[in-house]
């Protein structure tokens, strides 16, 4: 009877090691602030993970940069800095060439070719960074990316010299390749940026203008040229993910799907109303002429060329699925 007793205490104490061992804790680094749609979407999926995971995993978001700034958030979680974290995909290229799919201007336009897309380029963006450690769980576009400007674009020569600011290689490359002098800076930048006269225009979402009160500024047009749509990707570091039991894998994918699907609606709303936003503060808001818009696709047809090259079979094989 002792016997049984000893191995009974000694099962129970097992049992309870194991699940105080499951028990995991996770903080989410998101570099935009709480207000933003993509932080809104990713807080409502570490609650859901929180509440229907029974206690084995909670996830604490941190928006804002708090706790990690953008341009740290892959690495940091890559290297188990932290587990999970939310970053724009398109700013990564020299990680991944394949991160930047989603930034090549004029392949995608619309909601439905940029899910097209997504489609095409899922697996081996999937494949890529599981390679390097991270497991994917989401990807949410932005609305579609536009031109702000300080003063009218009416010509190519009026790109000439205008200093732009830039978020990722796409948008450094199409600077250079339409004459205008890029400056990097991350979204949070922006306004400082604009008000000192660092920059004087920038393509990026509606958005992200109306988040930043952008007319308060000095700029005053907004172009929407729908040049494409990029993503934010949410991404957990592997070594973390696999400590998770299989029914909690599965069940934080499957939020990880509900998590996109609320994403995508979100970004489409946005992408009417936050134009709509711009419009209401003063700015001018409409199309480039037939010139302009001839020259932005020709730049983006030399640059998904180059991207191409850079990205390699794996890119080319990408391209011929979407096509």
């Amino acid at each position: 009877m002792k016997i049984l007793k000893k191995i009974s205490i000694i099962l129970t104490s097992l049992l309870i090691s194991i699940g105080v061992a499951k028990a995991e804790t996770w903080n989410m680094a998101l570099a935009y602030g709480a207000g933003n749609f993509h932080s809104q979407n990713a807080t409502a999926f570490a609650e859901a993970v929180t509440k229907k995971s029974g206690g084995k995993l909670t996830i604490k978001t941190h928006p804002g940069g708090s706790l990690f700034k953008g341009g740290a958030i892959l690495r940091a979680v890559q290297t188990g800095q932290t587990q999970i974290g939310e970053r724009f995909m398109s700013a990564h290229g020299k990680f991944d060439p394949l991160l930047e799919v989603d930034s090549i201007p004029f392949v995608a336009q619309t909601y439905k070719d940029a899910q097209k897309l997504y489609k095409a380029s899922k697996p081996e963006l999937v494949k890529g960074l599981d390679d390097k450690g991270l497991v994917f769980l989401y990807a949410v576009p932005w609305p579609a990316q536009g031109l702000y400007s300080k003063k009218a674009i009416n010509s190519v020569s009026d790109l000439k010299g205008l200093k732009f600011r830039a978020y990722n290689s796409a948008t450094i490359r199409i600077a250079e390749l339409t004459g205008m002098k890029p400056t990097k800076l991350e979204a949070v930048a922006i306004s400082q940026a604009f008000s000192t006269g660092m920059v004087e225009s920038m393509i990026t979402s509606p958005t992200t203008g109306k988040n930043s009160k952008i007319w308060e500024n000095g700029v005053k047009y907004f172009y929407d040229i729908a040049a494409w749509f990029p993503k934010n990707m949410v991404v957990v570091n592997k070594k973390a993910w696999n400590k998770l039991d299989d029914a909690t894998k599965k069940m934080v994918m499957k939020q990880a799907a509900v998590a996109e699907r609320k994403g995508w609606a979100l970004s489409k709303k946005g992408n009417v109303a936050d134009k709509k936003a711009l419009a209401a503060a003063g700015m001018k808001v409409g199309k480039v002429n037939a010139a302009l818009q001839s020259h932005f696709e020709k730049t983006g047809a030399t640059m998904a060329k180059e991207w191409a090259s850079r990205a390699g079979s794996r890119g080319q094989a990408v391209l011929s699925a979407y096509k």
